[in-house]
């Protein structure tokens, strides 16, 4: 008998035939545990894909060995063919441009303050919000949008995982002026037990498309706050087990791909169904990946601090063009330490030309990052998020809309090009345990791990000041300007209250580090 070969971090795909039942979605709980010959073991749920028709998916942690396999489910006569199996392992890809796939899957990093890949690399994320994605844009949009995302930096995206508003009527289908697809039937009554399965096969070729771009999905179950339209979301209306329910869809159809989880989505964090989303993605995901609460505007964003299941908490300050980072602040001050960000800062032209236009949107980041955000940033356009068609598609209220603009006319929106560049010049920097930290610099803004790497932003340039870092401050250092992510100036790092000369005064970014930064290389390189 000839074995399947799971290389490691690549998705395995088994397909079964399975109970013939009135709603397998709802009636039928199966799983399978992979065994390894080291004697690990993994569990992935099963889930249904139409007729008889069933799958899991399986990601090998292992680059040699043999998994053994086996169906299991709570009702003896469901039965599964075949019913067990072997996978021989292999070594991970070695080109592919999603690094989970190489380093493997992302999890917390032992500092409490970040997160970082299976092989111990820094994992840094730079977030989109296409929220409406899923329900409205075809492959071929995604496509282009993931492209555009890629080439700027970007590497993760928040996606509503089906449209959440009870109360949206509209043609169903992609592409058609006010439509949208829907993943379940009875989710206008406030239930999710009728699902889609035609959507979810096509959502598959979306996150497909993203990660071939090296962008992971950001999965929000069903949203509670806002919503697509503000037409009465039905997370906090299903019951809890319908919802708990769907995040193990969620985490069996999509979870041997990278992925992160966001059981709350622009809610309070003590909504029912919350708790038990995040429960159940914690006792079905074998991988560990990024469990998080996304808040509401106005909240003091420390719900389920001290939980087991959560990973991140992501905050976010409202669309009225106003800087916030104290939020953050306030956030890393909170314990358990949880690696934190703004998941949603004002979305860029929202309502009106110039909410948070252009650098606004990286002055933001770098002081989100200041502050303490070492999970990553993130950026907004107006009728990007809820995915409008075009510029004249009508049917949304114009507060959340960029006058004049569609997705394809948000893509180049100048704020998402600085926002992206964080990520660029973070990329792969030691990060995992640096503090924000306001004393070693005439420029307050600052993360610092003692002697192993230290970042300074100054919001107007000019020269700059250390009081304080024999000891604690790395011996070079790098001046980069970070609207373009040139290399403005570099050297040994002098002594304290000996200036770094600079009489440039716009904004920038200074890194003390042994070694060379990765971008650096790559500008020296190019």
């Amino acid at each position: 008998m000839q074995h399947q070969i799971a290389h490691q971090w690549g998705e395995i795909d088994i397909a079964f035939v399975g109970p013939e039942v009135a709603n397998p979605y709802t009636d039928v709980d199966a799983w399978v545990v992979f065994t390894h010959s080291s004697g690990r073991q993994l569990r992935r749920p099963v889930f249904w894909d139409g007729g008889i028709t069933y799958r899991v998916r399986f990601v090998s942690t292992h680059p040699e060995g043999e998994w053994q396999w086996s169906v299991h489910s709570d009702e003896p006569d469901h039965d599964f063919t075949p019913a067990s199996g072997a996978l021989i392992t292999g070594p991970p890809t070695q080109d592919h441009p999603h690094r989970a796939l190489i380093r493997g899957f992302v999890s917390a990093h032992p500092s409490g303050r970040s997160f970082c890949y299976a092989d111990g690399s820094p994992a840094f994320w730079v977030f989109d919000t296409a929220w409406a994605m899923p329900f409205r844009a075809t492959v071929a949009d995604v496509a282009t949008y993931a492209a555009d995302r890629q080439a700027r930096g970007f590497n993760a995206v928040l996606l509503m995982t089906v449209q959440p508003d009870m109360k949206a009527r509209g043609p169903v289908g992609r592409n058609i002026d006010e439509g949208f697809e829907v993943g379940f039937h009875d989710l206008s009554e406030g239930r999710l037990t009728k699902i889609n399965v035609e959507y979810f096969q096509y959502f598959d070729k979306i996150i497909e498309t993203l990660i071939n771009h090296g962008i992971t999905p950001v999965l929000q179950p069903v949203f509670h706050g806002f919503g697509w339209k503000g037409l009465d979301v039905a997370g906090p209306v299903v019951p809890p087990d319908d919802y708990a329910r769907y995040c193990r869809y969620l985490v069996a159809r999509f979870g041997a791909r990278p992925a992160i989880y966001l059981p709350c989505g622009d809610g309070a964090g003590i909504e029912p169904q919350v708790e038990a989303g995040g429960r159940e993605i914690q006792t079905w995901d074998a991988y560990g990946q990024p469990t998080g609460i996304h808040y509401r505007p106005h909240h003091r964003n420390d719900e389920h601090q001290d939980a087991d299941w959560l990973d991140f908490q992501s905050c976010q300050t409202g669309h009225m063009g106003d800087h916030v980072p104290d939020r953050l602040a306030t956030m890393w001050a909170q314990r358990p330490p949880k690696p934190i960000m703004n998941g949603e800062p004002s979305y860029e032209h929202n309502g009106r030309r110039g909410v948070a236009e252009g650098w606004w949107q990286g002055h933001e980041a770098w002081c989100n990052v200041c502050a303490g955000a070492l999970m990553g940033v993130a950026y907004g356009a107006a009728s990007m998020w809820q995915w409008r068609l075009h510029p004249n598609e009508p049917g949304h209220g114009s507060y959340f809309l960029a006058e004049g603009a569609g997705w394809k006319e948000a893509l180049d929106f100048e704020g998402s090009r600085y926002v992206g560049l964080v990520g660029k010049i973070l990329d792969d920097l030691p990060i995992a345990e640096a503090r924000p930290c306001w004393d070693v610099s005439s420029n307050a803004r600052g993360l610092l791990d003692p002697g192993v790497f230290y970042l300074g932003y100054a919001e107007h340039g000019g020269p700059w000041v250390f009081f304080d870092a024999d000891g604690r401050v790395p011996s070079k250092y790098w001046l980069i300007d970070p609207r373009t992510g040139r290399v403005l100036k570099f050297g040994d790092r002098p002594p304290n209250y000996v200036a770094i000369d600079f009489d440039r005064y716009e904004p920038s970014i200074l890194i003390c580090a042994e070694t060379t930064p990765r971008w650096v290389t790559h500008q020296e390189d190019a």
